[in-house]
């Protein structure tokens, strides 16, 4: 969700680096790479989604890849691995529920990742055109919605060990397709912060690895997007 890996706090707690320093387009660079592993691991993945594997896989991935974003939040200097482990990670989990998916309702995987990507070569769009300028206030909402987000979340996996579900987080009513097009909304609000912090960090002449760090930020909203637009793929279809 919101990128605690490489935020405005530390971007002013950075010193200056005397070496080789972060830069906008390498930045880049490491995020197509990223992306493209993930991409590449959940192809392999897709597979195993009809086997006994399947949801050790798809838990897995996503556990191991949660502690991937805090290990390098907690130790930046590690993000130059830990990026990487995040993307074969998420990659792997990726996989298997994308063709779970598939399998309930078939061409919905194409259908979300074009619009994954359609929205978030828009949102690069409109910050390098400065249509949406990124200040603290636009950040703090950004913020306080994304918290609010991962707290629904939360309580419903709360819940679920209970037996108990938030019906509107999982069926097609209209007040459910609401909720998917705001949170989709969010995640994609979230690239924009991400955009601000790749070109302050790099303006602070942070140090190279905060390349790895910024990149991961980048795909970890990437891919929080791409699961809700898939969710939401597969609510209206069920309609």
């Amino acid at each position: 969700m919101n990128n605690p890996l490489f935020n405005e706090n530390r971007i002013n707690s950075i010193e200056a680096s005397t070496g080789d320093t972060m830069t906008v387009s390498g930045t880049i660079h490491k995020t197509t790479m990223l992306a493209a592993v993930t991409a590449a691991t959940a192809t392999l993945a897709w597979s195993l989604a009809a086997t006994p594997f399947a949801i050790p896989v798809m838990a897995g991935g996503f556990i191991l890849g949660l502690i991937a974003v805090f290990a390098a939040a907690w130790k930046p200097r590690l993000s130059p691995v830990l990026a990487p482990v995040y993307a074969v990670c998420e990659g792997a989990a990726l996989g298997v529920i994308s063709a779970m998916y598939n399998a309930q309702s078939g061409g919905i995987v194409l259908q979300a990742v074009m619009i994954t990507f359609g929205i978030l070569f828009a949102m690069l769009a409109l910050f390098q055109f400065r249509i949406i300028q990124v200040t603290d206030k636009f950040r703090s909402v950004v913020f306080s919605c994304t918290m609010g987000i991962a707290l629904l979340y939360l309580a419903n996996l709360g819940l679920m060990f209970f037996g108990i579900k938030m019906p509107f987080l999982h069926d097609s009513s209209p007040l459910g397709i609401a909720l998917s097009l705001g949170i989709i909304v969010i995640a994609a609000l979230n690239f924009l912060v991400d955009f601000d912090n790749i070109e302050k960090g790099a303006a602070a002449n942070a140090p190279k690895y905060y390349e790895w760090m910024a990149s991961l930020g980048v795909l970890v909203t990437l891919v929080w997007l791409y699961i809700e637009v898939l969710r939401l793929l597969l609510r209206l279809n069920r309609r």
